[in-house]
């Protein structure tokens, strides 16, 4: 895991679980690299032994631009794996499918349900949960922001699905949404709380936090007393995680219950 800072990452308890499940002769890494040193650390990735890595703030799009990315990384602005093939070194996003797989986990089948979606937030996480929802078919997703702007450049680079919507017009929103998605960092620890009533939500409806410091958030605690089915931002972390495992060493990692308890567990130190 390469980042600025790192520390706090649970990638390497993830990882480890991992490679000494399948017995691999390997070990899973933080660097802590600052902004200025990234570069020159990627371009001699491969002679410090490594056969990839995971990336994160604040250095995602620059790994975009050291590498190639696929299709999701393109689209989403931003890299957060990286692996060699045949040389040359490939990039995705995982957030992507973490986020998409975390769903499919919590409540199979879920975008036969949704119809319209709310996407609370516009930054780089937002950008990973308006291209999944759009890969999987999604027709209407209004994100929702305090500044129009940030919401006005997800139209700009996602097309006519996505709909720029002022936080204001939420309860609104909420009336008609199949799923409601939080990818700010509101409710989190040390973070203010989020302020939304979750009433007008309909009955079938599925909300989704991708914060995962608290376990449950205040809007999953909220959803959770309304009988809503939710999906936690632990299990996005979790399941985005498999990807790079899988073109690291060859072998598809799964997410077990076993696995969530281990990560439970140091959270809650």
């Amino acid at each position: 895991m390469v980042g600025w800072p790192v520390k706090h990452s649970r990638s390497p308890l993830i990882h480890g679980h991992w490679i000494a499940q399948h017995k691999l002769d390997a070990a899973y890494r933080r660097e802590e690299i600052a902004p200025e040193a990234f570069a020159d650390f990627i371009a001699h990735l491969a002679e410090r032994g490594y056969v990839g890595a995971n990336i994160t703030l604040p250095h995602k799009e620059a790994a975009l631009a050291l590498s190639e990315p696929d299709d999701r990384a393109r689209a989403v602005g931003a890299a957060n794996t990286l692996w060699y093939d045949g040389g040359r070194l490939c990039s995705t996003n995982t957030d992507v499918e973490g986020f998409t797989a975390n769903l499919d986990a919590a409540l199979p089948g879920w975008e036969q349900r949704v119809g319209e979606a709310v996407v609370l937030g516009a930054g780089g996480s937002a950008r990973a949960v308006v291209y999944g929802l759009i890969e999987r078919g999604v027709a209407k997703i209004n994100v929702v922001n305090r500044t129009p702007e940030r919401a006005e450049a997800l139209r700009a680079r996602f097309g006519q699905a996505v709909q720029p919507v002022h936080w204001a017009a939420l309860p609104h929103l909420l009336t008609r949404a199949g799923l409601l998605i939080n990818t700010t960092s509101l409710g989190m620890t040390g973070q203010p709380p989020l302020p939304i009533d979750l009433d007008p939500l309909p009955r079938h409806a599925v909300v989704a936090d991708l914060v995962y410091v608290p376990l449950e958030t205040p809007l999953l605690k909220a959803a959770r007393a309304r009988d809503l089915a939710v999906a936690d931002g632990l299990g996005m972390l979790l399941h985005q995680a498999v990807r790079g495992f899988q073109v690291w060493f060859g072998v598809r990692p799964e997410v077990t219950p076993q696995l969530r308890a281990l990560v439970e567990a140091d959270l809650l130190k």
